[in-house]
């Protein structure tokens, strides 16, 4: 048999579009059925299967020289493929590349969205169903673990998912920076377009706690508050509306500008002290440009909150710089020990031949000496420790040459071949 090696076979959204990976997700009762049947394949030691929108990856330990045939021909059988398919959108990366994906994706530096969280979740449930059905063991126990850890380690040492990168955060982040804390806030949506229900729905997950929602069609508005627990206005109160509200919110699709200095001024003059957060998120435009020079009025536009959401992919880009560097540190330290426990048995096969020879040796000589029982107990002694100081050399040797990744074969052959061990 040859080396244990961990491997990885994926398909993502960067290989693949929305309509393959689906094909290929496992979910519920199906992915504990796949995980049992990978698990029984012979030469699959140990796997585990991660599902979600953006991706599935299969990892798994194997000796075979070839290890991913029997995956190819299970998600043939399981999924209806043929290997075209496979060969076309999925990717193969095995020891070292392995590792370091894994640990990638754990710690969000695959992610469509560098820095997002949903994947440590999504990654602790594979690990956890893979656990519970007894198919990751130790190399797979430990390799998640460590990618875990290596996931807080990111998180907490960078600011790889601090800064909003899509529009509706970018508000929120906005919000903060005029308001500082947004508990008591109130918003005011006018329309009712999809990003800038988003964006109310990041507010009030933040703090805001009312929200006003100002429609055309009365009925959609009243919908649209039943969802947020607000209250519902027609375009006719919006002047009173906007008396009430700190953050307002516009996306209406309207040909002219829905907020005007005729409208705003007004409102803005009965909260004095209070400034107010206008957001545009139209196009074309829903609130006049000019009111941005308004003393008390904070106006950002579509392009200023993309601004800041590119701004800040940009910073997340910096930091992932940063990450990387900690990644490598515990991929090396991984690698180390799985070459290690690879070496145990070959370490122990080695110091039960000295300890057999050892044994012989003395059940031949020490008979023919005149020893007292504290006499023969030092003999025991002195000659353990020969055994032990002579072993500790080679032994460091090879865990050092065989931990690195050129050659290690080579010298673990050449370790039997001195000590006549057994074959592999």
């Amino acid at each position: 048999m040859g080396e244990l090696k961990l491997c990885c076979l994926g398909v993502s959204h960067k290989t693949a579009p929305v309509s393959v990976r689906e094909r290929f997700a496992f979910k519920g009762e199906e992915l504990e059925n796949a995980l049992l049947t990978l698990n029984s394949l012979p030469g699959i030691e140990e796997c585990m299967i991660l599902s979600t929108c953006n991706r599935v990856e299969i990892y798994f330990t194997s000796r075979k020289e070839n290890p991913f045939s029997q995956v190819y021909q299970f998600l043939i059988d399981k999924k209806n493929a043929d290997l075209e398919e496979i060969n076309s959108f999925f990717y193969r990366k095995t020891e070292e590349d392995a590792v370091r994906h894994g640990f990638y994706v754990a710690s969000s530096l695959d992610s469509m969205i560098v820095g997002e969280p949903q994947i440590v979740g999504q990654f602790k449930d594979a690990f956890s169903t893979a656990k519970d059905l007894g198919t990751a063991g130790t190399i797979l126990c430990r390799f998640c673990e460590t990618a875990l850890k290596v996931s807080k380690r990111v998180r907490t040492e960078t600011g790889i998912s601090k800064n909003a990168v899509s529009i509706s955060f970018a508000a929120v982040e906005l919000a903060r920076k005029i308001f500082g804390d947004l508990n008591g806030k109130s918003v005011a949506i006018i329309g009712a377009g999809e990003m800038a229900e988003l964006a109310v729905k990041h507010l009030v997950s933040n703090g805001a706690s009312r929200v006003f929602v100002v429609n055309r069609t009365f009925e959609r508005a009243l919908k649209l508050a039943e969802e947020f627990g607000g209250e519902a206005y027609s375009l006719n109160d919006l002047e009173e509306v906007l008396k009430k509200s700190d953050i307002v919110i516009s996306s209406t699709g309207a040909p002219g500008y829905v907020l005007t200095k005729e409208n705003v001024i007004p409102a803005l003059k009965k909260r004095p002290g209070r400034p107010m957060f206008l957001i545009d998120i139209a196009v074309p435009r829903d609130i006049d440009p000019s009111l941005s020079d308004v003393e008390g009025l904070y106006l950002y536009d579509i392009d200023d909150l993309q601004n800041v959401v590119e701004s800040n992919i940009k910073e997340r880009l910096r930091e992932a710089e940063v990450a990387k560097e900690i990644i490598e540190d515990y991929v090396k330290r991984f690698l180390r020990w799985m070459r290690e426990l690879e070496l145990a048995p070959l370490i122990a096969e080695l110091k039960e031949k000295a300890e057999a020879i050892r044994l012989e040796v003395l059940e031949k000589r020490l008979p023919k000496l005149d020893l007292t029982p504290e006499q023969r107990q030092e003999v025991e002694n002195i000659t353990r420790i020969i055994i032990n100081k002579l072993l500790h050399q080679p032994i460091t040797s090879v865990k050092k040459k065989a931990t690195e990744s050129e050659g290690r074969h080579q010298v673990v052959q050449f370790f039997r071949e001195i000590f006549g061990l057994g074959k592999e």
